[in-house]
């Protein structure tokens, strides 16, 4: 994630640490350590994240949608709203894995 763990505003944290109970189906790997999640900001009582999938034409790339925005709406307070979205630059690319996922992954 572009913008460091330490700066992020409680709501932000709050986004994080949701996103990480996200599971990518065909990896079995978080979202966040997949290098997925492109950004997180909370401003006017809207919660934004920046983020992509491993490809275009991914077919799970509906449902992870919808995990993530049940995640969310779960953690979140009800007065901040959402807005996921989905960018493709960059073009997500296998070193934007963390090390940690590289390793459960059987990469490292």
């Amino acid at each position: 994630m572009k913008k460091h763990a330490d700066s992020l505003t409680l709501i932000e944290q709050n986004v994080l640490e949701a996103l990480y109970q996200v599971i990518d189906p065909e990896v079995g790997e978080n979202i966040v350590d997949l290098g997925l999640v492109y950004g997180i900001k909370v401003e006017d009582n809207t919660a934004k994240v920046d983020l992509t999938m491993t490809t275009p034409a991914c077919p799970m790339g509906e449902m992870l949608l919808d995990d993530i925005e049940a995640t969310l709406n779960q953690r979140l307070p009800p007065e901040i709203s959402l807005d996921i979205n989905l960018v493709w630059e960059p073009p997500w690319e296998p070193s934007m894995i963390s090390a940690e996922a590289k390793q459960r992954l059987g990469w490292a």
